[in-house]
């Protein structure tokens, strides 16, 4: 007999490595730019590549993985992830970093719908899915937060690549555990993936998260843009068109008409989307503006991340007393306050002054993203349960790398407009390297003579804190907007959901509605 707990934890140690690759990344930029000399372009390119690589894939990975067998697809993406690990860790330039970074989303997009649909499979019971998910949600918040923290011990001894090589223990861990205690699991009546699909998906998401990213940075749509958005519509357009008339399709566009499923991807994205920044910019705020070492900035935004792991815990039990949609607009609301209080954040910081919001928010993260994900899973059938759970992840990765593409350029718009630098200064390399980044100025400034290089960093740090101002009071409001959307999106779906069975996906109407809910309320 399956030993479904212990196939829980390899799940959990895969998505905790996936979280904290993220993490370490996001900690150690300022010490890559530095080394590397990456532009702004490349240091958005470099954060966003991963998510990129890894939205356009996930379709493809997860029916992938319902055809060939999740375990054997969750075993092959780790060994690849290892390698790619160990590629992205010396990398010697930018552009080498860029597609290193790209290689591990594409190993990536075979592990994260994989430990998902096992995490269906394995738990069938209904109340006992909610709580593996609010754990398997968990560990990915807890990964965000261990991340800093042994990223920054890391990088306080050892070059920036060193956290990259974490993955690569981590990694042997779950292939030599997931050998031995994972079931196989694939759907039975899967069919060869149609091909012309897999293509289609993969260039309409990469084309319009380009256009979207390209037109964000630059401020305008121009010409080569546009017709990058054209392209990705065009191809999304047809790729959901073609779904409808395959047997087989890698989406089944039919689960979009179950409210809880349309209702939980829509709202994931969009609460990713206002969320992905506040990493980034917390990098740079504790490093180059309060001036914390990368293991000091680590430890800072541990509590944030295992708030998170407690919120999902937490989340199933909340659920039936308050509702699904209840327990997401908490959440997404507790967030919104958190970002209305780092707009208040300045130069100066006591610890409890940012202790407060992160803990706050991260409860409230765990709770929508733990009933959100079970949302997902349970309206699917389990056969499909690894193209759902791509879904799912797709609406996550798209919405973040957007939400780093777009708020990431609403935080350097917005520190470049007011960056006011000294005279002595402004027409040198030394204002040219600061109007790239705050990272740029402050290396910059220890080439320059004391009295020029404090007001150079003056002049930054204090542009920067208007974007951060400016990026979370933006985040803050579209978290509250979000928040009444899953209120009244979810309104209605049942505290327990019951399993979907065989491949048939009903139309939720007023009836079926009324029958699961009596159908809960018997368990």
């Amino acid at each position: 007999m399956t030993n479904r707990w212990a196939c829980l934890a390899i799940a959990c140690l895969a998505t905790l490595l996936l979280s904290l690759d993220v993490t370490v990344l996001h900690l150690a930029l300022p010490r890559l730019v530095a080394d590397l000399g990456a532009t702004s372009t490349q240091v958005l390119w470099i954060a966003d590549v991963y998510g990129f690589a890894l939205a356009g894939l996930l379709v493809t990975m997860g029916n992938l993985g319902d055809r060939v067998g999740r375990k054997r697809l969750l075993l092959a993406g780790t060994v690849a992830f290892g390698a790619a690990s160990a590629l992205t860790a010396y990398a010697p330039g930018p552009e080498l970093l860029i597609a290193a970074r790209a290689l591990l989303g594409v190993a990536g997009a075979t592990i994260m719908p994989s430990t998902l649909s096992i995490v269906r499979n394995v738990f069938t019971e209904p109340r006992e899915r909610t709580a593996a998910v609010g754990i398997w949600s968990g560990m990915s918040a807890a990964g965000f937060a261990v991340g800093p923290v042994v990223g920054g011990l890391m990088l306080d001894h050892f070059w920036w690549g060193s956290v990259f090589l974490l993955n690569v223990p981590v990694m042997l861990v779950v292939l030599a555990g997931g050998m031995l205690v994972l079931p196989e699991s694939r759907d039975p009546g899967a069919g060869r993936i149609d091909l012309p699909s897999v293509a289609l998906s993969f260039a309409g998401t990469v084309a319009v998260v380009y256009a979207v990213k390209e037109a964000a940075y630059e401020g305008a749509w121009q010409a080569d843009v546009l017709a990058a958005g054209a392209a990705g519509v065009a191809c999304l357009a047809v790729f959901g068109l073609r779904q409808t008339r395959l047997p087989r399709p890698l989406i089944d566009v039919r689960l979009f008409r179950r409210r809880a499923f349309a209702a939980s991807v829509g709202t994931n994205l969009l609460a990713i989307f206002t969320m992905s920044a506040m990493m980034l910019m917390f990098a740079w705020y504790l490093q180059l503006v309060l001036g914390w070492s990368p293991l000091q900035a680590g430890l800072a935004q541990l509590p944030g991340g295992l708030s998170g792991a407690v919120g999902g815990v937490l989340a199933a039990a909340l659920v039936p007393r308050v509702g699904r949609n209840g327990v997401v607009a908490l959440g997404l609301a507790l967030n919104a306050g958190a970002f209305l209080w780092y707009a208040t954040l300045g130069t100066e910081l006591t610890y409890a002054t940012l202790l407060i919001p992160m803990t706050a928010g991260g409860v409230g993260i765990g709770f929508a993203f733990t009933v959100n994900n079970d949302n997902v899973l349970a309206t699917a059938p389990k056969e499909r349960a690894g193209a759902a759970a791509a879904v799912s992840e797709t609406a996550f990765e798209l919405g973040g790398a957007l939400g780093i593409a777009v708020l990431g350029s609403v935080l350097t718009g917005v520190y470049r407009s007011g960056l006011d630098l000294p005279a002595e200064v402004a027409g040198g390399p030394a204002g040219a390297a600061a109007r790239e980044s705050i990272a740029g100025a402050v290396e910059a400034a220890s080439a320059l003579p004391a009295a020029q290089a404090e007001a150079l960093v003056r002049a930054a740090r204090s542009a920067f804190l208007d974007g951060m101002h400016v990026t979370s009071l933006v985040t803050a409001v579209l978290l509250a907007v979000v928040a009444l959307l899953a209120l009244a999106g979810l309104r209605g779906v049942p505290a327990v959901i019951q399993e979907t069975e065989g491949a048939a996906v009903e139309e939720d109407g007023p009836g079926a509605q009324a029958a699961r809910t009596r159908s809960a309320g018997e368990q």
